[in-house]
């Protein structure tokens, strides 16, 4: 008769055991918690400082690049205004290169955020005739006629060949450099011609690259007219506009 009470007796034990090992365990988990919560927050301070630093530094970075960029436009501004306050060059020099530089800037400012949409790329190596050609009906047409940069790196080089094309009148101002536009759209051989479906924006990173809107292209020793008149009846991307820039061309003419 005394078996069952030793039973119930071994398990009341063996029951009183599991929970003071449970109870063990807890206070080590709330003791182990406690420490960590302890180690955290001799961190914080420290955590808090180097984000502080990080921020402040970014910020510095972000003024110092804010400032470079107005330095370089308030340059640019500066010439610009400069070239055109000088005075006009007598007959026997048409062609002024300071007044180049300064319609350039003109063409720059008026189409921030609007990048041109019928561009015609040209170079000083093509046929006198074919860019006198070119750069006159571009420009009739509303579009816009853009060298890569100085030929071999001269700018001498440059006015000596818009000499031959201009004559004794000057250069419309719709001609102007832009390496940023040979980038975007990877021109690499001239004449070339382009017509985008919106407008784009220009990076003017040296190494970036623009994302420009779907567009017609054409490359080949064909003129403005030619090559407006392919991309409307083409229907593609830069149709609708190649038609007003063709109707603009068409109107313009005697």
């Amino acid at each position: 008769m005394k078996h069952p009470f030793l039973l119930a007796t071994f398990t009341l034990s063996i029951g009183t055991a599991a929970v003071a090992g449970l109870a063990a365990q807890s206070a080590e988990t709330e003791l182990d918690l406690a420490a960590i919560r302890a180690r955290a927050a001799e961190a914080e301070p420290d955590a808090k400082a180097l984000s502080d630093t990080a921020r402040a530094r970014a910020a510095e970075l972000h003024e110092s690049a804010k400032a470079s960029a107005q330095a370089g436009e308030a340059n640019g501004s500066r010439y610009a205004s400069a070239a055109k306050a000088a005075p006009r060059p007598s007959p026997g020099l048409p062609f002024d290169f300071d007044r180049l530089v300064a319609d350039t800037a003109d063409f720059d400012e008026a189409q921030i955020g609007e990048a041109p949409r019928f561009i015609a790329f040209a170079s000083v190596s093509m046929p006198v005739p074919a860019l006198k050609a070119m750069i006159a009906d571009v420009a009739q047409a509303g579009g816009v006629v853009v060298f890569r940069g100085f030929p071999q790196g001269s700018a001498k080089a440059l006015t000596s060949a818009l000499l031959k094309v201009s004559g004794n009148e000057d250069l419309p101002a719709s001609v102007g450099l832009d390496p940023r536009l040979f980038r975007a759209f990877n021109i690499d051989a001239v004449p070339a011609y382009v017509v985008t479906a919106s407008d784009f924006d220009l990076c003017d990173g040296f190494d970036c690259v623009s994302n420009v809107p779907p567009h017609d292209r054409m490359t080949g020793n064909v003129s403005a007219e030619h090559a407006l008149e392919t991309f409307v009846a083409g229907g593609g991307p830069g149709a609708r506009l190649a038609g007003l820039h063709l109707k603009a061309l068409r109107k313009a003419r005697p």
